[in-house]
């Protein structure tokens, strides 16, 4: 099975996307990190020029995001990141005309904390939100501008406030620009558990929004190890870790959805998962964004090492 790894591929995946703003499909997507807004080439040996701004991943996100917005045409973006995690109660962004911006890494340059991505928020898009998810049973509450989202408790000395992490802002200004003030954009926390069920649900409750013009996105990466980081290579990462990281697009494209399902929940029973992954948070995404939208057909849309992105209800 082959999948679109080179631009000239991925593009050809991206045009085959239907064009269905009736049923937005839900969309895992590899985030990065802050190097893919890096001010120069990245040049350390174990985190290869891949994920800098002149790489792979920096190149297909330039192409994605006008891609989402010429063929959805999107009244408001729903968004979820690996570096939001709350623990049984959904949190959602209220923060009005002025998204804020939560610099949640430690130890760069003073250019990355210069970085500005301006977008606003939308009360009733992210009411809406809250209120599906009682609907499904589940807590949900806003979040506003004068609260501490909570801390990202990945980050070493943690950040506090509230804003968008670099798991939303860093990537979509390299796919919508510095600037969108046409499109809402909320971000909504993920659950802090390993348990595949549990971040399933918390995107099946927003299925409903797909079909309401709302373009629903799920960031993370399919490799994560900041312990060991050469599994961030695929010429350098060990033998386990590139054989689960082509296992999850494998399973992801099995056709009927409770074979689906479990394939992927098998992923993290995988020989390569805690090497890739010694903690979840970075993984947990791709369950968000495939329960948002279990129901349809699923298209591998780039296949790139560690960071590909799955469109999920074709």
């Amino acid at each position: 099975m082959s999948f679109p790894k080179s631009q000239s591929e991925w593009r050809t995946a991206l045009d085959a996307l239907p064009s269905t703003p009736e049923k937005i499909p839900a969309f895992f997507f590899g985030h990065g990190s802050p190097m893919l807004i890096a001010g120069q080439k990245v040049t350390n040996s174990h985190m290869p020029s891949a994920v800098g701004p002149e790489g792979d991943l920096a190149k297909f996100l330039r192409d994605f995001g006008p891609a989402l917005r010429a063929k959805y045409k999107p009244k408001g973006i729903v968004v979820f990141s690996a570096h939001w995690e709350t623990i049984g109660v959904r949190h959602v962004t209220d923060y009005g005309d002025r998204n804020p911006l939560l610099m949640d890494y430690f130890g760069f340059e003073p250019y990355y904390y210069q970085q500005t991505f301006e977008s606003k928020g939308n009360r009733a898009l992210a009411e809406r939100v809250v209120l599906l998810y009682k609907e499904a049973g589940e807590e949900a509450k806003l979040s506003g501008v004068r609260e501490n989202r909570g801390w990202d408790g990945r980050t070493s000395p943690p950040r506090q406030g509230p804003g968008f992490d670099h798991g939303v802002f860093v990537p979509f200004k390299l796919m919508f620009g510095d600037k969108v003030d046409d499109v809402p954009i909320i971000q909504v926390s993920i659950e802090r558990s390993s348990d595949p069920e549990q971040n399933w649900a918390v995107g099946k409750a927003l299925s409903k929004l797909r079909e309401e013009g709302i373009l629903i996105l799920a960031g993370g990466l399919t490799v994560h190890n900041l312990h060991d980081r050469k599994q961030f290579s695929e010429k350098s990462a060990s033998p386990n870790v590139t054989m689960f990281d082509k296992a999850i697009t494998v399973a992801a494209s099995k056709s009927h959805l409770d074979e689906r399902k479990k394939s992927l929940f098998d992923l993290m029973k995988h020989d390569g998962f805690a090497q890739a992954h010694p903690s979840a948070e970075h993984f947990v995404p791709l369950y968000v964004a495939a329960g948002a939208g279990e129901e349809g057909g699923v298209q591998v849309v780039s296949a790139i090492y560690s960071a590909p992105t799955i469109a999920f209800g074709i």
